[in-house]
């Protein structure tokens, strides 16, 4: 469950890449997270109620964080810079959850994190660096590195939700919503629309229902079984091959180019993390 899991995110860049042909990033966003909704309605339609404001504001962080802004970044990056970049740098959000414990005072960086840290971010300077559009590039990488900033952020706020005993389902779902609440000022104001003829494109259509329920329903639901069958260490081990598939499926696909520069800059990146890791 956690490979299939990770071969359906790894994917998702890609489907993202080939929706931004025909919908803007808040189009694909919106459209994307209704379906995952109803998804998630179907698969556990139980509500729970309201219990206090700490509470309720914890969620509306979660939706505002990982739903809205997270995706929001991503997508939009995705305009400028290859899909394979994103992934790898979107990937480093796990050096960001670090700093901010450390930050907070909740851990300690070693020299194993510092060494990691240093070789990802090499490694990211290297992607950002290949081909003739730097500056486009460099736009849309720097982009991927907030949305991974974002996420773990975002990350600190789940593990609080965590602890409050609610259904997973319901928890997700109610992000979901808020985040769903945070969008629509947003796609509003910037005059977005809804273009039923071109979502209902077999091409949109498919790619819309994958990451709608697959990437978002679906790989929740695989996830979770996953943790809960192999632990969160081990299962969390599965997280560095997500840039590996995307890289590979963005070349297969998309036809994006594996230089030999991009090729040492993802395995800076991906060494990076492993090594940091293991503090």
């Amino acid at each position: 469950m956690a490979l299939l899991t990770i071969f359906l995110w790894g994917i998702t860049y890609i489907s993202t890449k080939v929706l931004l042909t025909d919908f803007a990033p808040l189009e694909i966003l919106l459209i994307r997270f209704v379906i995952g909704l109803v998804g998630l309605f179907l698969v556990y339609p139980k509500f729970f109620g309201f219990t206090s404001w700490k509470e309720e504001g914890a969620l509306a962080a979660a939706g505002l964080l990982g739903i809205c802004l997270y995706y929001l970044f991503e997508n939009i990056a995705l305009t400028f810079t290859y899909a394979s970049n994103i992934g790898v740098i979107v990937s480093t959000s796990p050096l960001f959850i670090a700093l901010i414990a450390a930050a907070l005072g909740r851990q300690r960086l070693t020299k194993q994190f510092l060494c990691g840290f240093i070789a990802s971010m090499l490694g990211i300077s290297l992607i950002s660096l290949n081909g003739s559009g730097v500056h486009i590039n460099f736009t849309g990488d720097l982009l991927a590195l907030l949305a991974a900033l974002i996420w773990a952020l975002y990350s600190y706020v789940v593990s609080y939700l965590n602890t409050l005993g609610h259904n997973p389902v319901q928890v997700t779902r109610r992000t979901f919503i808020y985040g769903i609440l945070f969008i629509l000022p947003v796609f509003w104001a910037t005059h977005g629309r809804i273009r039923l003829a071109v979502i209902l494109q077999p091409d949109n259509l498919v790619n819309l229902l994958f990451l709608g329920l697959g990437a978002s329903a679906l790989c929740f639901l695989s996830w979770a079984y996953a943790v809960k069958k192999l632990g969160t260490v081990k299962t969390s081990i599965y997280i560095y091959l997500v840039p590996v598939v995307t890289v590979i499926t963005a070349w297969l696909i998309l036809h994006e180019p594996i230089t030999p520069l991009v090729l040492v800059g993802i395995l800076l990146t991906i060494g990076g993390l492993v090594i940091s890791a293991r503090q």
